[in-house]
């Protein structure tokens, strides 16, 4: 009886353990507007699904480089990431083709966000502009070249090479300097003779708000994504519309090759591409939509990257392109930049 009394407690025990586990979804994600995301997208979304989110951050090298090491036994479900990021991901094998079928939004995107690096490996979220964020009350920026300029030496940082905005600075620039050669070799140079005028060059759009707060910086290239760090600041800070035009691209989603939680990560994705949650995002000031039925006031437009007529104008870099130099910029860069 004891015996039987045992096992009964037990089984109930296990069922009730059962009762209260909740699926669990891992995703990498940048590290910027994690407060506003889980507000907008984490906690509706666990709520919907009865699941449990875990939300891993950091830079794109450092993300990139956990989803290679732990490819024969993933450990992140789902990753938003730059398209170009994306696609060396995929020429790797670490990436699963997406089952368009299973996303519901999907025709609602813009259709350069459907399949951003072909055979639907990925699917485009959020558009981005990327220009040059200033102290309009100290200097005026009338091009990407302003950047190397002697009025700004000692009080301009640069991205590194290795993130999101380095490849798209360089396109900038060379369109700047050179007029849109297409060989960054000279810009790197540029820049390696002017290193000791950068003040730093920074990783993180956390790491340039924290030096352009303390008034050490007063001018770096940007992504839209992130000026919301400093739209809001007691500073005077301004968005430049440079005369050779602002750079673009675009994040994208990408799940993991067989990591087992296909299903739920199809149910966010889904979700985030949603024309209610690509609002929500976009009046919240955190991303762009990629979706097109978005529809946002002109205030808050105006702090986006939102629209057919401004992303069709976007400089973009494509990511093919970003793949097949990337090894011989950052070569360069190493020996002629951070020597």
């Amino acid at each position: 009886m004891k015996k039987l009394m045992l096992m009964l407690v037990s089984a109930a025990a296990l069922t009730a353990h059962s009762a209260m586990a909740k699926d669990t979804l891992t995703i990498s994600v940048y590290s910027f507007a994690q407060d506003a995301y889980k507000k907008a997208l984490y906690d509706p979304f666990e709520e919907i699904c009865d699941c449990e989110l875990v939300i891993e951050t950091g830079n794109s090298v450092e993300r990139m480089a956990k989803i290679e090491a732990n490819a024969a036994d993933p450990v992140i479900d789902m990753a938003v990431i730059s398209s170009h990021d994306a696609l060396s991901l995929a020429q790797k094998g670490l990436i699963a083709p997406l089952d368009i079928s299973k996303l519901s939004n999907h025709a609602k995107l813009y259709p350069a966000a459907q399949d951003p690096i072909g055979n639907n490996m990925a699917v485009g979220y959020t558009f981005y502009a990327s220009s040059i964020v200033y102290r309009d009350d100290l200097v005026k920026i009338k091009s990407w070249g302003d950047l190397l300029g002697k009025d700004l030496a000692g009080q301009v940082s640069l991205p590194n090479i290795t993130g999101t905005q380095g490849p798209l600075t360089l396109m900038m620039l060379d369109k700047a300097l050179n007029g849109g050669s297409g060989d960054f070799s000279s810009v790197i140079a540029k820049i390696g003779e002017d290193a000791d005028d950068i003040v730093t060059f920074y990783s993180r759009s956390s790491e340039l708000a924290q030096l352009m707060n303390q008034e050490e910086v007063i001018a770096a290239p940007l992504g839209r994504f992130a000026w919301s760090r400093f739209k809001n600041s007691p500073l005077s800070f301004a968005w430049a519309e440079p005369e050779e035009g602002q750079a673009g691209g675009m994040n994208v989603m990408i799940m993991t090759k067989g990591n087992g939680n296909e299903e739920l990560a199809y149910k966010l994705m889904d979700y985030w591409l949603s024309t209610e949650v690509q609002t929500r995002i976009a009046e919240a000031l955190i991303d762009s939509p990629a979706n097109k039925d978005v529809v946002v006031s002109d205030e808050v437009a105006d702090n986006l990257t939102y629209g057919a007529d401004l992303i069709n104008s976007l400089n973009i870099l494509s990511p093919a392109e970003i793949i097949a130099n990337r090894d011989a910029w950052v070569e360069q860069w190493n020996a002629e930049v951070i020597k």
